[in-house]
């Protein structure tokens, strides 16, 4: 009991981490979904309580991004629709995860994704608007709707890839990309979470803990997301870090260390 005690500072501030790397990159999950499943919540659970942190830390970190007008809200409909129907799609499969193949097809999709991110720097530090004619096309369309599947069955890694649709495929300047980023994870999280709620997949007091961390993570990356001039920089060096971690993760590297 003592040691249970012990280990709930220790998931506020992974929360914090998490909801710092959730707002400014992605794949903050890749923190807190081990630690939930170490802490001896089933794969199944350990899914669905993360979203409650995520779902808070969305709120805060949407509100100040919104508060600083680097939320355009132009043609968002085109965005919100395919991503929230896929994302719900995604959450009635997540019941009955497959973690391994999941694991597989992630880690495989975070190596492309690195490749994009080192092989295009200038089109991910450009500040630009969103192109509407990108935005409205079929490929965008099926693009979002297949990021939401992803959203709704595992929440881990969301994050880059929509940052990656937004940049690559709608032509959103990074910081846009993440205030548009957030809106939609928060839109997609509350049903996908609810339905976790349903199954009784959510264990509410490690929930209330993330909580508060990512609450405070969120706010702080929001806070330099929006304050500091070469934040879309520090930005993108973060995401090639969080991206190799996610590699990592995902092909499962770190048991060749383990002897």
């Amino acid at each position: 009991m003592e040691l249970e005690w012990m280990l709930y500072p220790l998931v506020i501030m992974a929360g914090l981490l998490a909801g710092f790397v959730n707002t400014l990159a992605g794949n903050g999950s890749a923190i807190t979904l081990p630690l939930l499943v170490f802490l001896g919540l089933s794969p199944n659970v350990a899914n669905g309580t993360n979203r409650v942190g995520v779902a808070i830390q969305s709120i805060i970190a949407y509100r100040s991004f919104q508060q600083r007008g680097m939320v355009p809200m132009q043609n968002i409909w085109w965005l919100i629709l395919p991503t929230l129907t896929g994302a719900m799609l995604g959450a009635s499969i997540a019941v009955d995860l497959d973690e391994d193949t999941m694991n597989l097809a992630l880690g495989i999709l975070m190596i492309v994704l690195l490749g994009v991110v080192l092989l295009n720097p200038k089109k991910w530090l450009a500040e630009q608007v969103a192109n509407p004619e990108k935005v409205k096309r079929l490929s965008t369309i099926v693009i979002f709707f297949l990021v939401g599947v992803h959203g709704g069955f595992i929440q881990a890694g969301v994050g880059i890839l929509l940052l990656a649709a937004l940049v690559l495929g709608a032509s959103y300047g990074l910081n846009h990309a993440n205030g548009v980023k957030l809106l939609l994870v928060l839109i997609f999280t509350v049903p996908a979470l609810s339905l976790f709620v349903y199954m009784g997949q959510v264990n509410w007091f490690y929930g209330g803990l993330l909580s508060i961390g990512q609450s405070v993570g969120g706010w702080l990356g929001a806070h330099f997301a929006t304050r500091y001039k070469n934040a879309n920089l520090w930005i993108r060096r973060l995401l090639i870090v969080v991206i190799l971690l996610g590699i990592v993760k995902f092909f499962k590297l770190y048991e060749w260390f383990v002897f």
